[in-house]
């Protein structure tokens, strides 16, 4: 993806230029400019919704900013699995000694939630 953007103005996308491979994982794509947009709008921010405190607000971001960053991982599911035990009598066979189905579920469910603030407050995602 390559994306060349002006000053702050009306229509000031000069270009974009879209990969196929920028589509095989929109999220994780979207996600890797969206993280870094979040923590600068965090770190510079002038104000909040009219409908929150600023204590709110901070919060709000946190769980955007946690969210995103996990989703620029491509790992962070590995703290949920044990050591693999390989089993050389079956082809590709073996398992993990353990997987922690519950913590990954809610790993995934704070993600969802993260993501799902970013939707409920995209139009107040501004300095």
């Amino acid at each position: 993806m390559k994306v060349r953007i002006g000053p702050y103005r009306k229509n000031r996308a000069e270009h974009v230029e879209i990969e196929p491979h920028d589509t095989w994982s929109m999220d994780h794509t979207l996600a890797m400019i969206i993280h870094p947009m979040l923590v600068q709008l965090k770190e510079t921010t002038h104000g909040y919704p009219a409908s929150l405190t600023e204590q709110e607000w901070n919060e709000i971001l946190d769980e955007m900013i946690w969210a995103f960053e996990q989703k620029c991982k491509d790992d962070w599911q590995d703290n949920y699995y044990g050591p693999y035990k390989e089993n050389l009598d079956i082809p590709l066979g073996g398992h993990f000694e353990w997987v922690d189905h519950d913590g990954m579920r809610k790993h995934q469910e704070r993600m969802t939630a993260g993501f799902k603030l970013f939707g409920e407050y995209y139009e107040s995602l501004w300095d």
